[in-house]
């Protein structure tokens, strides 16, 4: 639910633009803020008005009460005292946003990002198929020659969006694929991850076997991406492989290394043992690469004898 709230906040944020008063999120939204890292940030809005504190309805102007304090004079409530965290505000940072949806989507860095129209971005080519990013689909569905300018014969076009209430199925015809932000994104480790459908095959054109397809994860577990990482890519053994895959079928619920091992059909007695960097290996990135994304991507309950994957979580939440 958690992972629900914070996308709910991300969209709300993206989708109008705007910072958004803290006073005015729910209690929810406001546990959720944790998740989110540096995505969210506190701003400052214009110090001669705020929303007014009681009925979060009505934009007062902010007056001096004579004593050091704040009033602001609502036209529904009346005067009302403002403390100072009733002018605190929280915005989208979206720089971040467009970075970390790249990266989830395995963008060319060499890509840039283009601005195509207000609110509407060129985020790359993933898979050699052009990605919008939009802050809501109306605006594409009212100005379908956005699409066409990024358009490439024999590939489809993605277009990532907040999901509107009233959109159910596929919102656009043949030859674009829709993302909703909420449905086939999650967070994990700090950064963003795709969530392929169930049952999608890998694209056989795509040739790049290290695209993100469950998660952080390749297609067959050999390669995993995160955001965070010095090496790149990193490449997996057959072993390694073998417990992420083992960890991401368990979508998140904790497990003893015995239950973990054993479904990875691997003798060794702990996950972490075919991570383990040996001396001779010590600063190469083929063997440190590994152990850096299992100490990013797994949890230890040192003290119930408890493994956990957070990304495959938020991964099976985001598909429920």
């Amino acid at each position: 639910m958690a992972t629900h709230d914070a996308w709910a906040l991300v969209c709300r944020l993206f989708a109008g633009g705007t910072p958004i008063l803290r006073a005015v999120l729910s209690p929810r939204e406001i546990a959720a803020l944790p998740a989110l890292g540096q995505a969210v940030k506190p701003t400052a809005l214009d110090q001669r008005f705020v929303l007014c504190p009681y009925c979060h309805q009505q934009r007062a102007q902010v007056w001096g009460d004579g004593q050091r304090g704040r009033t602001c004079h609502c036209p529904e409530c009346g005067p009302v005292a403002v403390a100072a965290d009733d002018a605190v505000a929280l915005r989208l940072d979206e720089d971040w946003l467009r970075r970390k949806l790249r990266l989830a989507l395995a963008i060319d860095s060499r890509d840039g990002i283009d601005a195509l129209a207000d609110g509407v971005w060129r985020l790359g080519d993933a898979r050699r198929s052009p990605v919008l990013l939009a802050r809501e689909l109306v605006r594409l569905w009212r100005e379908p020659s956005l699409l066409e300018r990024v358009r490439v014969a024999g590939r489809n076009i993605r277009v990532i969006t907040p999901k509107p209430r009233e959109t159910r199925g596929a919102p656009f015809g043949p030859g674009v694929e829709w993302l909703a932000l909420e449905e086939r994104f999650a967070f994990y480790a700090g950064g963003i991850a795709f969530i392929g459908m169930p049952g999608e095959p890998p694209d056989p054109q795509a040739g790049d076997p290290t695209t993100p397809v469950h998660g952080p994860f390749s297609a067959d577990f050999r390669w995993v991406t995160l955001p965070d990482s010095p090496h790149g890519p990193i490449r997996l053994t057959e072993a390694q492989a073998g417990v992420f895959r083992a960890l991401w079928s368990f979508r998140g619920e904790p497990r003893t290394a015995e239950q973990i091992m054993q479904r990875a059909r691997l003798d060794s007695a702990k996950p972490i043992d075919v991570f383990k960097v040996k001396a001779r290996d010590k600063g190469k990135p083929e063997a440190e690469g590994p152990l850096f994304a299992y100490r990013t991507l797994v949890v230890t309950q040192k003290r119930a004898g408890l493994y956990v994957m957070p990304c495959a979580a938020a991964a099976t939440a985001a598909r429920a």
